[in-house]
């Protein structure tokens, strides 16, 4: 009996491990999908999900979750996000069965002129530091979603991030090496309020993983938030402490410029991919580069094509070259440029760049700009409605401007404008940067099929455009799709003005076979191998025959997808 129970466990364990041979020729390990019928929590830290999931049991919605989830994101995961960054959304209604998109990108700060940069005699935006500071849109993201369909006050959804503020949670392994990683960085480099923000609060060091961590300062800013709305960060104290701060520190944003903030309404656009409508937020961010590269390789028949074969990894990095390249020119604040959304994500426009696909690497203008730290979430409640939300500071904890007491960092998004004259990503006050995190929707036949995002900075378009491959063109379920190994392509010329002409390198994942890298080789790419630098994924697929939610999260990070 026992030998027949060890052969059962043994050939089950093939069967995940060996997930993907019918396809690829190779193995790589998965795990099964999170199934639940009424409502579904996706996102980047366990403890998160548990309290999106735990609002949704209490009655609130998808949208309601989705708030409590990110708040607690912002305390647990300051290594990528807070109230300090942006925030996007793409939100399937469940009552009116209909899309909406939200840009909550701040703008850049009204005195901040680009002949201050240009004086100053510097070629691009800082990375870190008060210059690349622009408004923080999260919390009023937050409240836009909420005002628009949210159902439970803002009190009870920040009320758990509160709580795990004050009492402490216990460090993930992932986000306690980001914290002793960039923690030094900053003190390094003599950023104020450091220490007191990340370190005093815990006993006058940074906890280790498995170590308890505190942010008294964050629970009070959040119960002034829940007290106060949106107003009170944007227009109170908290805003007059965030002004003050970066004047003392040479920089430009000011409490006027938070007063005057205002996320916008968008309207998702998309592309049909083999039956499928793919749904992305316009510009400014870089959503329409996975749109136009699966425009091109709609063009190619992958049933003949196997799953990370050097013809796939070929003709997938030829068409993001090429997407990168449009990139680099048209994408930026659609209130200061036109830029040509339809002309780009048109057959004819796919066509004639599929054109200029070889058999070899092409030599084309290529974009590289940062992998980055971030955070993807989804959620779907029981009323059929789904939101798929991205949130960030950039270069992971931000600019290293944490003010006073407060208990978060301030974005660094401005680095990601150019300096140069007469491009459609220059600098210009009250102007929102390129920015890199995209969240992405996926409908059939007029309704709700995906929820999904993959973080990760550059390789986001790279890293949507494999998982809606994988699904429709390889047959991966929901959660092979997101272990399958992934590839990515850096070098060239990017939105903020840097411009170099070669073919860039491909760098693979473990999992990418060694024939593959022989066969792109041979076709004149440069090939490299790296670990980590592939963003983190989080889905949530409806089906709508059986009415049931299936989840999946990032095996490579700390998530979770959990359902009821």
């Amino acid at each position: 009996m026992k030998n027949n129970t060890f052969l059962f466990l043994f050939v089950l364990s093939l069967s995940f491990l060996n997930a993907q041979d019918r396809v690829t020729g190779e193995a790589f390990a998965t795990r099964s999908e999170v199934l639940a019928q009424n409502g579904m929590v996706a996102t980047s830290h366990p403890l998160a999900t548990q309290i999106g999931l735990d609002i949704l049991k209490n009655g609130g919605n998808a949208i309601d979750a989705a708030i409590a989830a990110n708040a607690a994101l912002g305390l647990m995961e300051p290594t990528g996000c807070g109230i300090g960054g942006d925030l996007f959304a793409i939100v399937w209604d469940g009552k009116t069965q209909k899309l909406y998109g939200l840009n909550a990108s701040g703008r850049s700060p009204q005195k901040l002129t680009l002949d201050y940069f240009e004086k100053q005699g510097m070629e691009k935006i800082p990375s870190h530091g008060p210059l690349p500071v622009s408004v923080p849109g999260a919390v009023d993201g937050w409240f836009e979603l909420h005002d628009k369909f949210g159902a439970t006050p803002m009190e009870e959804l920040l009320a758990p991030a509160i709580e795990y503020a004050e009492k402490g949670f216990p460090l993930t392994e992932l986000i306690a090496w980001y914290l002793q990683r960039t923690v030094p960085f900053f003190e390094a480099k003599g950023f104020p309020n450091i220490d007191d923000t990340y370190k005093q609060q815990n006993g006058s060091s940074l906890p280790k993983e498995g170590e308890i961590y505190k942010n008294p300062y964050l629970a009070n800013t959040y119960r002034k938030i829940a007290k106060g709305g949106r107003d009170a960060f944007y227009k109170g104290d908290i805003a007059k402490t965030i002004g003050k701060f970066i004047k003392e520190q040479g920089g430009f944003l000011s409490a006027k410029d938070l007063a005057a903030h205002k996320s916008e309404w968008v309207e998702p656009v998309s592309i049909n991919y083999r039956g499928y409508d793919v749904w992305e937020l316009p510009p400014n961010g870089q959503g329409i580069a996975a749109l136009q590269m699966l425009q091109i390789l709609e063009g190619y028949d992958f049933s003949k094509i196997a799953f990370g074969s050097a013809e796939h990894l070929h003709l997938f990095t030829e068409a993001k070259k090429l997407a990168f390249e449009d990139r680099a020119k048209y994408y930026a604040d659609m209130n200061f440029f036109d830029t040509p959304v339809e002309q780009l994500l048109s057959d004819a426009y796919a066509d004639e760049r599929r054109q200029q696909i070889g058999a070899r690497a092409g030599t084309y203008l290529a974009g590289e700009i940062s992998a980055g730290e971030t955070i993807y979430m989804t959620v779907a409640d029981k009323e059929g409605t789904m939101i798929s939300l991205i949130q960030s500071n950039y270069r992971g904890m931000g600019s290293g401007m944490a003010p006073p007491k407060l208990g978060f960092m301030l974005q660094d998004r401005g680095e990601l404008f150019s300096l140069q004259r007469g491009q459609a990503n220059t600098y210009e006050p009250g102007k929102r940067p390129f920015h890199t995190i995209i969240p992405a929707f996926v409908s059939k036949d007029g309704k709700p099929f995906l929820s999904f995002g993959v973080m990760g900075g550059d390789f986001q378009p790279m890293g949507h455009t494999q998982i809606v491959m994988n699904l429709i063109d390889f047959g991966m379920n929901l959660q092979e799709a997101g272990d399958a190994p992934r590839w990515d392509h850096t070098g060239g010329a990017s939105p903020i003005g840097a411009i170099t002409e070669d073919t860039g390198q491909i760098r693979v994942e473990s999992g990418i076979p060694y024939t593959t890298v022989r066969g792109l080789m041979d076709k004149g790419h440069r090939v490299g191998f790296t670990r980590g630098a592939y963003g983190g994924y989080q889905a949530i697929l409806w089906d709508t025959k059986n009415k049931v939610y299936h989840g999946a999260s990032e095996s490579r990070k700390d998530g979770q997808a959990a359902g009821y």
